[in-house]
Protein backbone atom coordinates (compact mmCIF):
# COMPACT_ATOMS: atom_id res chain seq x y z
CA UNK A 1 0.00 0.00 0.00
CA UNK A 2 1.44 3.12 -0.22
CA UNK A 3 2.91 5.12 2.58
CA UNK A 4 0.43 7.44 4.82
CA UNK A 5 1.44 10.93 4.28
CA UNK A 6 -1.24 12.28 7.49
CA UNK A 7 -1.16 10.98 10.40
CA UNK A 8 -1.50 8.50 12.49
CA UNK A 9 0.55 6.45 10.37
CA UNK A 10 0.48 2.56 10.08
CA UNK A 11 2.80 2.07 13.33
CA UNK A 12 1.53 4.40 16.15
CA UNK A 13 1.54 4.91 19.77
CA UNK A 14 -0.76 6.40 22.39
CA UNK A 15 1.79 8.88 23.77
CA UNK A 16 2.92 8.63 26.99
CA UNK A 17 6.30 6.62 27.83
CA UNK A 18 7.90 5.19 30.88
CA UNK A 19 9.94 8.16 33.00
CA UNK A 20 14.29 7.44 32.56
CA UNK A 21 15.49 7.14 35.96
CA UNK A 22 17.02 10.50 35.77
CA UNK A 23 13.81 12.03 35.21
CA UNK A 24 12.38 10.05 38.20
CA UNK A 25 15.68 11.39 40.39
CA UNK A 26 15.00 14.90 39.61
CA UNK A 27 11.33 15.20 40.20
CA UNK A 28 12.72 13.83 43.56
CA UNK A 29 15.18 16.16 44.42
CA UNK A 30 12.46 18.72 43.17
CA UNK A 31 10.08 17.60 45.71
CA UNK A 32 12.47 17.80 48.07
CA UNK A 33 13.52 20.99 47.08
CA UNK A 34 17.22 20.41 46.21
CA UNK A 35 16.44 21.18 42.51
CA UNK A 36 14.96 24.54 41.09
CA UNK A 37 12.51 24.63 38.67
CA UNK A 38 14.68 25.87 35.73
CA UNK A 39 17.09 22.74 36.99
CA UNK A 40 14.30 20.40 36.17
CA UNK A 41 13.30 21.59 33.19
CA UNK A 42 17.13 20.71 32.16
CA UNK A 43 16.62 17.47 33.47
CA UNK A 44 13.29 16.92 30.98
CA UNK A 45 14.64 18.67 27.88
CA UNK A 46 17.39 16.21 28.10
CA UNK A 47 15.33 13.41 28.49
CA UNK A 48 12.81 14.13 25.34
CA UNK A 49 15.24 14.67 23.10
CA UNK A 50 16.66 11.67 23.75
CA UNK A 51 13.21 9.94 23.64
CA UNK A 52 12.46 11.69 20.23
CA UNK A 53 15.50 10.41 18.63
CA UNK A 54 14.80 7.00 20.64
CA UNK A 55 11.61 7.06 18.51
CA UNK A 56 13.05 8.22 15.48
CA UNK A 57 15.81 5.18 15.71
CA UNK A 58 13.00 2.76 15.65
CA UNK A 59 11.30 4.10 13.15
CA UNK A 60 8.24 5.86 14.02
CA UNK A 61 6.83 8.64 11.76
CA UNK A 62 5.52 10.54 14.67
CA UNK A 63 7.39 11.31 18.10
CA UNK A 64 6.04 13.12 21.65
CA UNK A 65 7.59 13.99 24.60
CA UNK A 66 6.45 10.78 26.10
CA UNK A 67 4.54 13.41 29.01
CA UNK A 68 7.21 13.55 30.95
CA UNK A 69 6.70 17.16 31.78
CA UNK A 70 3.41 15.80 33.86
CA UNK A 71 2.40 13.64 36.62
CA UNK A 72 -0.94 12.67 35.06
CA UNK A 73 -1.94 12.37 31.35
CA UNK A 74 -5.02 14.50 32.39
CA UNK A 75 -4.90 16.45 35.18
CA UNK A 76 -1.54 18.72 34.63
CA UNK A 77 -3.44 19.95 31.67
CA UNK A 78 -7.35 20.46 32.46
CA UNK A 79 -6.66 21.78 36.35
CA UNK A 80 -4.96 25.09 34.53
CA UNK A 81 -8.03 25.74 32.84
CA UNK A 82 -9.55 29.31 33.51
CA UNK A 83 -11.80 28.13 36.40
CA UNK A 84 -10.80 24.53 37.33
CA UNK A 85 -8.24 23.55 40.70
CA UNK A 86 -6.81 19.91 41.61
CA UNK A 87 -7.70 18.92 45.00
CA UNK A 88 -7.09 16.15 47.39
CA UNK A 89 -10.44 14.09 47.65
CA UNK A 90 -11.57 12.21 50.83
CA UNK A 91 -13.19 9.03 48.46
CA UNK A 92 -10.23 9.01 46.04
CA UNK A 93 -10.73 7.23 42.09
CA UNK A 94 -10.59 3.36 42.51
CA UNK A 95 -9.00 0.76 39.79
CA UNK A 96 -9.65 -2.59 40.23
CA UNK A 97 -7.25 -4.25 42.75
CA UNK A 98 -7.64 -0.97 44.91
CA UNK A 99 -5.15 1.32 43.46
CA UNK A 100 -6.43 4.35 44.06
CA UNK A 101 -5.86 7.65 42.19
CA UNK A 102 -4.81 10.40 44.56
CA UNK A 103 -6.58 13.58 43.12
CA UNK A 104 -9.59 14.80 41.38
CA UNK A 105 -10.85 18.02 39.76
CA UNK A 106 -13.68 21.02 40.77
CA UNK A 107 -14.80 23.88 39.24
CA UNK A 108 -14.90 26.80 41.26
CA UNK A 109 -15.34 29.91 38.50
CA UNK A 110 -16.37 29.99 34.50
CA UNK A 111 -14.13 27.52 32.44
CA UNK A 112 -11.57 29.22 29.54
CA UNK A 113 -8.48 29.18 27.94
CA UNK A 114 -6.14 31.82 28.98
CA UNK A 115 -3.14 30.09 29.78
CA UNK A 116 -1.24 28.29 26.80
CA UNK A 117 -1.36 24.87 28.55
CA UNK A 118 1.53 22.65 26.88
CA UNK A 119 1.64 25.32 23.46
CA UNK A 120 5.32 25.82 24.61
CA UNK A 121 5.81 22.14 25.51
CA UNK A 122 4.80 20.92 21.62
CA UNK A 123 7.22 23.73 20.64
CA UNK A 124 10.24 22.21 22.57
CA UNK A 125 9.01 18.68 20.64
CA UNK A 126 8.65 20.25 17.27
CA UNK A 127 11.90 22.02 17.87
CA UNK A 128 13.71 18.66 18.20
CA UNK A 129 11.87 15.99 15.66
CA UNK A 130 14.15 15.76 12.48
CA UNK A 131 12.50 12.79 10.48
CA UNK A 132 9.16 12.33 12.87
CA UNK A 133 5.98 14.78 12.99
CA UNK A 134 5.25 15.97 17.07
CA UNK A 135 2.35 14.50 17.88
CA UNK A 136 0.47 16.74 20.64
CA UNK A 137 -1.49 14.81 22.95
CA UNK A 138 -4.38 16.68 25.29
CA UNK A 139 -7.50 15.31 28.09
CA UNK A 140 -10.33 15.44 26.04
CA UNK A 141 -12.86 17.80 27.63
CA UNK A 142 -15.38 15.13 29.24
CA UNK A 143 -12.69 14.45 31.82
CA UNK A 144 -13.50 17.94 33.88
CA UNK A 145 -17.27 16.37 34.16
CA UNK A 146 -17.15 12.45 34.13
CA UNK A 147 -15.72 11.33 37.54
CA UNK A 148 -17.16 14.47 40.01
CA UNK A 149 -20.27 15.13 37.70
CA UNK A 150 -22.66 18.05 39.38
CA UNK A 151 -20.71 17.51 42.37
CA UNK A 152 -17.89 18.92 41.50
CA UNK A 153 -19.68 22.20 39.44
CA UNK A 154 -19.86 24.71 41.91
CA UNK A 155 -23.84 25.37 41.48
CA UNK A 156 -22.99 29.27 41.90
CA UNK A 157 -21.13 29.24 38.89
CA UNK A 158 -23.21 26.73 36.94
CA UNK A 159 -26.80 26.41 37.87
CA UNK A 160 -27.65 24.32 35.38
CA UNK A 161 -24.95 21.96 32.90
CA UNK A 162 -25.72 23.50 29.69
CA UNK A 163 -24.13 26.98 30.04
CA UNK A 164 -20.67 24.46 32.15
CA UNK A 165 -20.62 22.16 28.65
CA UNK A 166 -20.83 25.72 26.52
CA UNK A 167 -18.11 27.12 28.30
CA UNK A 168 -15.55 23.98 28.30
CA UNK A 169 -16.28 23.10 24.54
CA UNK A 170 -15.51 26.85 23.18
CA UNK A 171 -11.94 26.78 26.17
CA UNK A 172 -11.04 23.28 24.51
CA UNK A 173 -11.88 25.49 20.85
CA UNK A 174 -9.25 28.18 22.29
CA UNK A 175 -6.81 25.17 22.71
CA UNK A 176 -6.96 24.06 19.65
CA UNK A 177 -6.57 27.04 17.83
CA UNK A 178 -3.38 28.09 20.15
CA UNK A 179 -1.87 24.44 19.35
CA UNK A 180 -2.71 24.97 15.60
CA UNK A 181 -1.02 28.33 15.71
CA UNK A 182 2.14 27.30 17.13
CA UNK A 183 2.49 24.58 13.57
CA UNK A 184 1.03 21.46 15.75
CA UNK A 185 -0.28 19.45 12.78
CA UNK A 186 -1.02 16.18 14.74
CA UNK A 187 -3.07 16.55 17.74
CA UNK A 188 -4.53 14.22 19.62
CA UNK A 189 -7.77 14.08 22.68
CA UNK A 190 -7.13 10.97 25.16
CA UNK A 191 -11.04 10.26 25.88
CA UNK A 192 -11.52 7.57 28.27
CA UNK A 193 -15.15 8.38 29.26
CA UNK A 194 -16.98 7.50 26.10
CA UNK A 195 -15.47 4.17 26.39
CA UNK A 196 -16.25 4.44 30.11
CA UNK A 197 -19.86 4.62 28.92
CA UNK A 198 -19.93 1.12 27.94
CA UNK A 199 -20.09 -0.29 31.41
CA UNK A 200 -22.93 -1.24 32.69
CA UNK A 201 -20.90 -0.87 35.99
CA UNK A 202 -20.27 2.89 35.85
CA UNK A 203 -23.17 4.05 34.26
CA UNK A 204 -25.01 2.76 37.68
CA UNK A 205 -22.38 4.65 39.63
CA UNK A 206 -23.66 7.56 37.65
CA UNK A 207 -26.77 7.28 37.67
CA UNK A 208 -26.13 6.68 41.90
CA UNK A 209 -24.91 10.16 42.43
CA UNK A 210 -27.39 11.71 40.89
CA UNK A 211 -25.66 12.83 37.35
CA UNK A 212 -28.28 12.07 34.29
CA UNK A 213 -26.82 9.63 31.85
CA UNK A 214 -29.46 9.85 28.63
CA UNK A 215 -27.61 12.22 26.26
CA UNK A 216 -24.11 12.19 27.54
CA UNK A 217 -22.68 10.79 24.70
CA UNK A 218 -24.34 13.55 22.45
CA UNK A 219 -22.60 15.93 24.87
CA UNK A 220 -19.58 14.81 24.73
CA UNK A 221 -19.49 14.30 21.58
CA UNK A 222 -20.90 17.68 21.03
CA UNK A 223 -18.03 19.30 23.06
CA UNK A 224 -15.51 17.39 20.99
CA UNK A 225 -16.83 18.29 17.36
CA UNK A 226 -17.30 22.51 18.68
CA UNK A 227 -13.36 22.12 19.92
CA UNK A 228 -12.13 21.23 16.65
CA UNK A 229 -14.41 22.83 14.32
CA UNK A 230 -12.37 25.43 12.20
CA UNK A 231 -9.07 23.30 12.31
CA UNK A 232 -6.80 23.68 9.82
CA UNK A 233 -7.80 21.48 6.59
CA UNK A 234 -3.96 19.63 7.18
CA UNK A 235 -4.42 19.50 11.17
CA UNK A 236 -4.85 15.63 11.83
CA UNK A 237 -7.08 15.31 15.15
CA UNK A 238 -7.28 11.64 16.72
CA UNK A 239 -9.03 10.43 19.69
CA UNK A 240 -7.66 7.82 22.20
CA UNK A 241 -10.37 5.40 23.81
CA UNK A 242 -9.08 3.41 27.15
CA UNK A 243 -10.71 1.75 29.86
CA UNK A 244 -8.25 2.99 32.37
CA UNK A 245 -4.49 2.85 32.43
CA UNK A 246 -2.55 3.52 35.63
CA UNK A 247 0.25 1.44 37.10
CA UNK A 248 -0.90 -2.18 34.73
CA UNK A 249 -4.73 -1.26 36.41
CA UNK A 250 -8.26 -0.60 34.55
CA UNK A 251 -11.35 1.25 35.47
CA UNK A 252 -14.36 -0.44 33.19
CA UNK A 253 -14.38 -3.31 31.02
CA UNK A 254 -17.04 -3.69 28.30
CA UNK A 255 -17.42 -3.81 24.02
CA UNK A 256 -17.80 -0.47 22.10
CA UNK A 257 -21.22 -1.34 20.68
CA UNK A 258 -23.48 0.90 22.86
CA UNK A 259 -21.27 4.25 21.20
CA UNK A 260 -19.89 2.61 18.29
CA UNK A 261 -22.40 4.84 15.64
CA UNK A 262 -22.31 8.11 17.98
CA UNK A 263 -18.04 7.48 18.18
CA UNK A 264 -17.89 6.99 14.56
CA UNK A 265 -20.19 8.53 12.50
CA UNK A 266 -21.29 12.02 14.44
CA UNK A 267 -17.56 12.93 16.16
CA UNK A 268 -15.35 14.88 13.29
CA UNK A 269 -12.12 13.54 14.27
CA UNK A 270 -9.82 12.08 11.15
CA UNK A 271 -9.12 9.06 13.43
CA UNK A 272 -9.10 6.57 16.67
CA UNK A 273 -6.74 4.84 18.87
CA UNK A 274 -8.74 1.80 20.26
CA UNK A 275 -8.21 -0.40 23.35
CA UNK A 276 -8.34 -3.66 21.80
CA UNK A 277 -5.70 -6.14 23.78
CA UNK A 278 -7.91 -7.73 26.17
CA UNK A 279 -11.37 -9.33 26.28
CA UNK A 280 -12.55 -6.16 28.25
CA UNK A 281 -13.10 -4.16 24.91
CA UNK A 282 -15.25 -6.89 23.24
CA UNK A 283 -15.35 -8.10 19.58
CA UNK A 284 -14.13 -5.95 16.37
CA UNK A 285 -18.25 -5.96 14.99
CA UNK A 286 -18.38 -2.17 16.10
CA UNK A 287 -15.95 -1.28 13.10
CA UNK A 288 -18.75 -1.89 10.96
CA UNK A 289 -20.14 1.44 11.93
CA UNK A 290 -16.68 2.83 10.53
CA UNK A 291 -17.67 5.20 7.39
CA UNK A 292 -15.91 3.88 4.31
CA UNK A 293 -13.11 6.36 3.30
CA UNK A 294 -10.32 8.78 5.03
CA UNK A 295 -11.19 7.81 8.32
CA UNK A 296 -8.72 5.55 10.36
CA UNK A 297 -8.64 2.97 13.47
CA UNK A 298 -5.76 2.32 15.26
CA UNK A 299 -6.08 -0.92 16.76
CA UNK A 300 -4.27 -0.58 20.00
CA UNK A 301 -3.56 -5.06 20.08
CA UNK A 302 -0.31 -4.57 21.91
CA UNK A 303 -0.23 -4.12 25.15
CA UNK A 304 1.35 -1.46 27.36
CA UNK A 305 0.38 -3.09 30.40
CA UNK A 306 2.93 -6.04 30.62
CA UNK A 307 6.43 -6.62 29.35
CA UNK A 308 5.21 -10.11 27.65
CA UNK A 309 6.07 -9.31 24.19
CA UNK A 310 3.38 -10.47 21.57
CA UNK A 311 3.73 -12.56 18.95
CA UNK A 312 3.31 -11.40 14.93
CA UNK A 313 1.52 -13.81 13.72
CA UNK A 314 -1.46 -13.61 16.41
CA UNK A 315 -0.96 -9.53 15.59
CA UNK A 316 -1.59 -10.21 12.17
CA UNK A 317 -4.50 -12.85 13.25
CA UNK A 318 -6.37 -10.33 14.77
CA UNK A 319 -5.61 -7.63 12.20
CA UNK A 320 -7.07 -9.58 9.47
CA UNK A 321 -9.91 -10.25 11.73
CA UNK A 322 -10.79 -6.88 12.39
CA UNK A 323 -10.31 -6.28 8.44
CA UNK A 324 -13.54 -8.10 8.07
CA UNK A 325 -15.84 -5.03 9.47
CA UNK A 326 -13.28 -2.22 7.96
CA UNK A 327 -10.70 -2.14 5.14
CA UNK A 328 -7.88 -2.96 6.04
CA UNK A 329 -6.15 0.34 4.68
CA UNK A 330 -8.03 2.42 6.96
CA UNK A 331 -6.46 0.20 9.70
CA UNK A 332 -3.16 0.61 11.66
CA UNK A 333 -1.78 -1.00 14.70
CA UNK A 334 -0.52 0.50 17.93
CA UNK A 335 -0.22 -0.07 21.82
CA UNK A 336 -3.72 0.01 23.55
CA UNK A 337 -2.71 2.82 25.72
CA UNK A 338 0.29 4.93 26.79
CA UNK A 339 2.76 3.05 29.12
CA UNK A 340 2.86 5.88 31.70
CA UNK A 341 -0.10 7.54 31.82
CA UNK A 342 0.72 8.79 35.05
CA UNK A 343 4.65 8.99 36.56
CA UNK A 344 4.52 6.34 38.19
CA UNK A 345 4.36 4.26 34.85
CA UNK A 346 2.98 0.82 34.14
CA UNK A 347 5.04 -2.50 35.19
CA UNK A 348 7.45 -3.31 32.37
CA UNK A 349 10.69 -2.33 32.04
CA UNK A 350 12.13 0.65 29.64
CA UNK A 351 13.72 -2.08 27.50
CA UNK A 352 10.16 -3.95 27.11
CA UNK A 353 8.48 -0.84 26.19
CA UNK A 354 10.66 0.21 22.90
CA UNK A 355 10.68 -3.59 22.03
CA UNK A 356 6.95 -3.56 21.81
CA UNK A 357 6.94 0.16 19.47
CA UNK A 358 9.37 -1.39 17.64
CA UNK A 359 6.87 -4.67 17.52
CA UNK A 360 4.31 -2.26 15.84
CA UNK A 361 6.74 -1.06 13.07
CA UNK A 362 7.86 -4.08 12.05
CA UNK A 363 4.31 -6.08 11.81
CA UNK A 364 3.36 -2.85 9.89
CA UNK A 365 6.14 -2.99 7.20
CA UNK A 366 5.14 -6.34 7.06
CA UNK A 367 1.35 -5.81 6.77
CA UNK A 368 0.80 -2.61 5.02
CA UNK A 369 4.69 -2.12 3.26
CA UNK A 370 5.58 0.45 5.09
CA UNK A 371 4.80 2.59 8.43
Amino acid sequence: MTPRTRPPFRADHVGSLLRPIALREARTARAAGTLDAAGLRAVEDRCIEAAIAKQEAIGLRAATDGEYRRAYWHYDFVSRLEGAELYVPETKVEFKGGVQLGHKLRVNGRIAWKDPVFVDDYRFVAGHTRTAIAKQTIPAPSVLHFRGGRDSIDPAIYPTLEPFFADLAEAYRGAVQSFAAAGCRYLQLDEVNIAYLCDPEQIAGLKQRGDYVEGLLDIYAGMINRAIDGRPADMAVSMHLCRGNFRSTFVAKGGYEPVAEVLFNQINVDAYFMEWDSDRAGGFEPLRFVPRGNKLVVLGLVTSKTGALESKDELKRRLDEASKYVPLEQLALSPQCGFASTEEGNLLTEDEQWRKLELCVEVAREVWGAV
